[in-house]
This record gives C-alpha cells, sequence and structure tokens, in this order.
C-alpha cells in the first residue's frame, strides 16, 4: 500500500527538497507544496519506471557525492590555472575512450554526468552497445592516465551503488 502511495520516497524527497530551494522561502504552503509535488510527480510517472535501479549502501552514495564534490573544485582550479597561465598552443586536449564495466543505464549516466560535470573533461559519446565511453579532455600528457583515474575514482564506486 506505501508503495504505491510513495514508489520512490528518494525521489519525492529530492524533489519536495528542490522546490523549498527554488521557491527560496521556507513556510508550511510552501512545505506542503513541495510535499504535493513530490508525492505526485512520482505516482504519474511510476509506470514508466519498469525496472527501478536497485542502489547499495547510503554511505557509499554519500561518500561518491563527496568525493564529485573534491573533483569538481579540484578541477576548477586546475582549469582555472590553465586558462589563465597556460598559452592555447602549449594545450595538449585528447579523447579517451573509457571501457567501462558498468551495465545499469542509471549507473552509465551518472559516470557520464560526473565527467562532464568535472571541469576540463567532457562525455561526448556513448558506443552503441553501451561498453565505453568518448571522453574530451582540455589538457592531458597522459590519457591512459585520464582513463584509468575516471574508472579507479568513479567506475568502481558506482560499481559498488549499482550492481
Amino acid at each position: 500500500m506505501l508503495k504505491k502511495l510513495i514508489p520512490h520516497p528518494l525521489l519525492s524527497l529530492t524533489l519536495t527538497v528542490v522546490w523549498l530551494m527554488l521557491v527560496n522561502k521556507f513556510s508550511l504552503g510552501n512545505l506542503l507544496l513541495g510535499g504535493v509535488i513530490g508525492l505526485l510527480v512520482p505516482v504519474l510517472t511510476a509506470p514508466y519506471w519498469p525496472g527501478r535501479p536497485s542502489v547499495r549502501g547510503p554511505f557509499k552514495m554519500i561518500e561518491y557525492v563527496l568525493v564529485v564534490i573534491w573533483d569538481i573544485i579540484v578541477a576548477n582550479v586546475e582549469v582555472a590555472l590553465l586558462i589563465l597561465f597556460k598559452p592555447n598552443r602549449d594545450l595538449k586536449s585528447a579523447w579517451v575512450t573509457v571501457p567501462l564495466d558498468l551495465r545499469s543505464p542509471e549507473a552509465i549516466t551518472v559516470l557520464a554526468g560526473t565527467i562532464t560535470m568535472t571541469p576540463g573533461t567532457v562525455s561526448a559519446m556513448l558506443s552503441s552497445c553501451g561498453t565505453s565511453i568518448l571522453v574530451h579532455c582540455l589538457h592531458t600528457d597522459d590519457p591512459e592516465a585520464v582513463r584509468d583515474e575516471i574508472k579507479n575514482r568513479y567506475e568502481r564506486r558506482l560499481k559498488e551503488i549499482f550492481q
């Protein structure tokens, strides 16, 4: 019964919090409206989620988010230094193919989003069979090191969360 009322509890909570952040004012009315949105959207979209991804370990998710936030901060500084102090002719951009061990579409989407959110890299294309992702790096001396870092830093953690 509760599963039909709240098919995606995490999504409901997320939508409520996002609503409160969008209106930028905490009040009982805004909380109730956010709660209604948080309950209605998952109920109305539940038929389109036939195979919900299984997520294991909320602490692993928190760890992943903290790692990504740290990497975004560090990459912002690195990219700023590149732009400010490195001449364009000295930049060595590269395309890197990252073979994927992930099979869950949700996990692959999170990985691609993580790569794109981190300044200096962009996930450009997923292979048609879903076994590799093409990443563009603003500057790297060692494309294999970029590939290994993506696999060890992000993909390994996502495998622990999604598989």
